[in-house]
């Protein structure tokens, strides 16, 4: 029989302890040198995920009017701990954290508001959610690898950003409430279409105004879902 490596598990529940003792040790958690390593974005970014995660909750227990005016929130917290990170309040760590958490915040929200409001079956929410989460992943895989690109305009994502499709997914839930029922249909394609872009080389720049403009139309969407949530619309 092989003689087993120190990186893999021992066999038997006898040797549970050791095995653990030397892994903790061998990466330095025994000492929470990872949690005092965390900043003040990083708990803005596990802020995010509360929300993220609150609208959730929210979208698969039939109220995404809710679910959308959490993940507004999620976006709020999102935003914050990346303009905290600019001005020096991130760690080594913050990238990581915070593209982890863009997986709940604006991929999995995105793709259980689809299946839940707008799929018209499951078939074919299965293929939006799948090409939402599989290149919005992909996307986030190489953002923590490569970083932002730059040139002479300035500062550029490398493909369109897990926002942007969030946000087309949240304007075709809006339109289904006062549109045909077809628009989860219509929605599909455009969805499927533009996820693959998510790991293109476009350039998406960076911008005071592109935030601007989110930021507004996230107020919108949730002033909108309020106005829906008590009746006013």
């Amino acid at each position: 029989m092989p003689a087993m490596s120190d990186s893999e598990p021992p066999i038997g529940w006898g040797r549970i302890r050791d095995w653990h003792a030397r892994s903790t040790e061998s990466v330095g958690f025994s000492d929470n040198a990872f949690v005092r390593a965390m900043s003040l974005a990083d708990y803005c970014s596990l802020a995010s995920l509360l929300f993220a995660w609150a609208a959730t909750l929210l979208i698969v227990s039939g109220d995404p009017n809710w679910g959308v005016v959490a993940m507004f929130g999620a976006f709020l917290f999102d935003k914050l701990d990346g303009a905290l990170a600019r001005r020096g309040y991130g760690s080594d760590y913050g990238l990581e954290i915070d593209s982890f958490i863009d997986v709940f915040t604006y991929l999995v929200t995105g793709a259980l508001l689809y299946h839940v409001a707008l799929a018209p079956n499951v078939v074919v929410s299965a293929v939006v959610g799948f090409a939402i989460v599989a290149f919005g992943g992909l996307r986030l895989v190489r953002h923590v690898d490569e970083g932002f690109g730059s040139d002479d305009n300035g500062s550029y994502y490398r493909g369109i950003t897990v926002v942007h499709v969030n946000v087309v997914v949240v304007l075709a839930y809006l339109l289904a409430q006062f549109g045909p029922g077809w628009i989860g249909w219509a929605a599909a394609p455009v969805v499927v279409g533009l996820s693959p872009l998510m790991i293109s080389d476009y350039r998406c720049y960076k911008t005071d105004v592109g935030h601007a403009l989110v930021a507004i139309g996230g107020i919108a969407a949730a002033v909108v879902c309020l106005a829906l949530e008590f009746g006013y619309l």
